[in-house]
C-alpha cells in the first residue's frame, strides 16, 4: 500500500512539472509573438496632442523622442493592446484606440489622452534624435568656507563643488503622464580641514560613499549636490552631505564625521 502510493506521488509531481514546464514554453512563445509589429509600424511620425495641438512625442523605430529636448529617447513596444515604454521602470499604458491618423491611450491616472498624426513639417523641429546633453547642476566650481574653534585651536573647513561628467537620469511625468528621463550631469565635491597653514584632512567624496545607505531607485536617480562643514569637536570634523532627486527637495542627508585619526563614518540624518 505504501509503494502505491509512492508511485502515485511520484506520477502526480511528474505530471505537474511537465504541466509547468509547457506553461512556461507557452508564456515565453506568447511573449515573444505578442509584440504588435503592425501597430508599431503605424505610430511611426510625430504626434500631437488633440487639447493643445502641440506636439507632444515622435517615434522612429522603436524609439519614442520627446519634444522636451534634455529627454532621453525611450524604448517601446506594443503588447496585448497597451503601450510599453522602458525607462528606470517599465510603464504601460492601454491603448483606447489606433488608426493611422489617430492615436487615444490612457494615462497612468486612467485619463484619456487623444492624439493626432501630424501633417505640418515644421513639427520636427521640436524633436532631435540627438543624445540630450546633461543638465549641470553647477556650471563651475562652487567654493564654502567656514571657521570654527575647538578647544582653543581655530580650524577652516573647505568645501569646493566640482561638476563632474557623471551622467544621472531620473524619471519625470509629463501633463498627460507620460513618463520621460532627464539626463543630469552629477557632482565631486572635496572636502579639507586646516589648522593654520596645515591641511589636516582632505577628501573627494563622490555619491558612491553613500551607497549603501539609501533605497536603489533613489540612488540612481539622485545626485550628490551639496556638502556643509559643521564644525569640530571631540569625536573629530563634521560634515553634511545632501543627496537629492536633481530639481526637487526630494533629499537624503548624511552626517559624515572624520575621526582626528582620519577614520570616516557615516550617519543618515532624519528630518
Amino acid at each position: 500500500m505504501r509503494e502505491s502510493l509512492i508511485i502515485i506521488i511520484i506520477l502526480f509531481l511528474f505530471v505537474a512539472c511537465g504541466g509547468c514546464e509547457n506553461k512556461r514554453a507557452s508564456e515565453s512563445k506568447a511573449t515573444t509573438l505578442s509584440e504588435d509589429f503592425e501597430a508599431k509600424e503605424m505610430l511611426q511620425g510625430i504626434w500631437v496632442d488633440d487639447d493643445t495641438d502641440m506636439p507632444l512625442f515622435m517615434i522612429e523605430g522603436d524609439s519614442l523622442y520627446f519634444s522636451d529636448s534634455q529627454s532621453l529617447p525611450l524604448y517601446f513596444k506594443i503588447l496585448k493592446d497597451s503601450l510599453y515604454m522602458y525607462g528606470h521602470e517599465k510603464l504601460s499604458y492601454g491603448i483606447d484606440h489606433l488608426t493611422k491618423f489617430r492615436f487615444w491611450f490612457h494615462s497612468l491616472s486612467d485619463e484619456l489622452v487623444k492624439l493626432y498624426r501630424s501633417e505640418n513639417d515644421l513639427d520636427s523641429v521640436f524633436f532631435t534624435t540627438k543624445v540630450a546633453d546633461p543638465i549641470p547642476t553647477y556650471t563651475s566650481v562652487v567654493q564654502k568656507d567656514s571657521v570654527v574653534y575647538y578647544k582653543d585651536t581655530r580650524y577652516r573647513g573647505y568645501v569646493y563643488i566640482n561638476p563632474s561628467q557623471i551622467k544621472v537620469s531620473k524619471t519625470m511625468y509629463t501633463e498627460e503622464g507620460l513618463s520621460q528621463e532627464l539626463v543630469y550631469f552629477d557632482n565631486v565635491i572635496h572636502i579639507c580641514v586646516y589648522d593654520g597653514a596645515k591641511s589636516l584632512y582632505a577628501q573627494d567624496i563622490t555619491k558612491e560613499l553613500f551607497k549603501d545607505l539609501m533605497e536603489e531607485d533613489f540612488y540612481n536617480q539622485s545626485i550628490l549636490s551639496d556638502m556643509d562643514f559643521l564644525g569640530v569637536d571631540s569625536k573629530g570634523y563634521h560634515y553634511l552631505a545632501s543627496v537629492c532627486i536633481p530639481e526637487s527637495v526630494v533629499c537624503n542627508l548624511i552626517k559624515i564625521t572624520i575621526s582626528f585619526d582620519k577614520e570616516l563614518t557615516l550617519q543618515p540624518i532624519s528630518y
